[in-house]
């Protein structure tokens, strides 16, 4: 397999056929590698990157070639979906990544069922379908990961969070409904990247753990709307990863319900562990961010060596990267995993 291609590795994982040693990855979206030390030396920079397709294809390129992460991921953020659905976003700086500004409806209730081909037109979702156009027509051996905010996390951006939080208790009726909203927009959403060239779709959604909904809320909400989008996204024949946030204990016994190709962790979940538990589980993660930003290359690659060792099937960090994370450790972690 010494000729195997990026996209070839990873599709052979997804299918569970043999490979030569784990992809690593960075898929973007909320786990975005555009850090400062890449924009810096190259001039594609954030936030100018959010707006333009060609810039942001560059700047994926960027970090591919920079980092060693073996995708490109776009796009550099989680607020492309809130944005067209009607939250206002601060687009950051060099340094700092898009938030919301302020979400638009205060609680279920208020949320307007618009027309979702009227609103793929809309914000940036034009410029995240031609930058993976142009990633996928350029490279087309290396994958291209179109990144969605998961369907808790996207409503949470454009109701009051709190009140969104506490409606999935006091409102199931209404909360279901926005929730068939989002996904079916989503859906759609995603669907357009795929059309564009994106091969695989990165699903994030950090509101959506078992510290934050409990276990109850978790199935009923979580993996009840996370399966639907994923089979929605399946229809087309793209697989799916899904990222967890936090630490799976509440929640562990759901994670195999997921239908996703592959389920990503959090620094505080033994992948190891999960993957002896659940030896159907595709496990991506999970090297701690912490360490990437603030550790030594030395460690770095030990940690990055262990995970080969442990035989996580895709090598990933293991949550969002700080902009300033250091270039040296991101190397050390890509070298080491692909050294084996």
């Amino acid at each position: 397999m010494d000729s195997i291609s990026p996209k070839e590795r990873l599709f052979r994982v997804f299918d569970k056929k043999s490979i030569d040693r784990p992809p690593v990855v960075c898929p973007g979206g909320m786990m975005n590698a555009a850090i400062v030390d890449v924009m810096n030396s190259t001039g594609h920079t954030l936030p100018e990157a959010h707006h333009d397709d060609r810039l942001m294809a560059a700047l994926a390129e960027d970090v591919y070639t920079h980092t060693g992460f073996e995708n490109f991921g776009i796009p550099f953020c989680m607020t492309v979906e809130a944005e067209v659905l009607g939250s206002e976003i601060n687009f950051g700086t060099l340094n700092c990544e898009p938030k919301i500004q302020t979400e638009r409806f205060a609680d279920a209730s208020q949320v307007e069922y618009k027309d979702i081909n009227q609103m793929l037109k809309q914000g940036r979702i034009s410029n995240v379908v031609q930058a993976g156009w142009h990633l996928s027509h350029k490279n087309a051996d290396v994958p291209v990961i179109g990144n969605l905010t998961g369907p808790i996390s996207t409503a949470a951006s454009v109701i009051d969070p709190m009140n969104f939080l506490k409606g999935l208790r006091k409102d199931r009726e209404g909360s279901h409904k926005v929730l068939d909203y989002v996904v079916d927009f989503l859906i759609a959403y995603a669907q357009l990247m795929i059309e564009g060239g994106a091969t695989v779709i990165s699903v994030g959604d950090p509101t959506a753990t078992g510290e934050i909904l409990g276990p109850k809320m978790f199935k009923e909400y979580a993996v009840t709307y996370l399966n639907k989008l994923v089979e929605g996204i399946g229809k087309t024949g793209t697989p799916v990863i899904v990222h967890i946030c936090g630490d799976l204990g509440s929640v562990k016994q759901y994670i195999l319900e997921i239908r996703s190709q592959a389920i990503s962790t959090d620094a505080k979940v033994n992948l190891r562990e999960l993957k002896e538990e659940y030896p159907s589980l595709v496990t991506m993660g999970n090297l701690s961010t912490y360490m990437l930003e603030f550790g030594k290359p030395e460690q770095v690659s030990v940690q990055a060596k262990r995970l080969v060792e442990q035989k996580i099937d895709i090598i990933a960090p293991a949550c969002g990267l700080s902009t300033s994370s250091s270039l040296d450790n991101i190397k050390a972690f890509t070298q080491s995993v692909k050294e084996g």
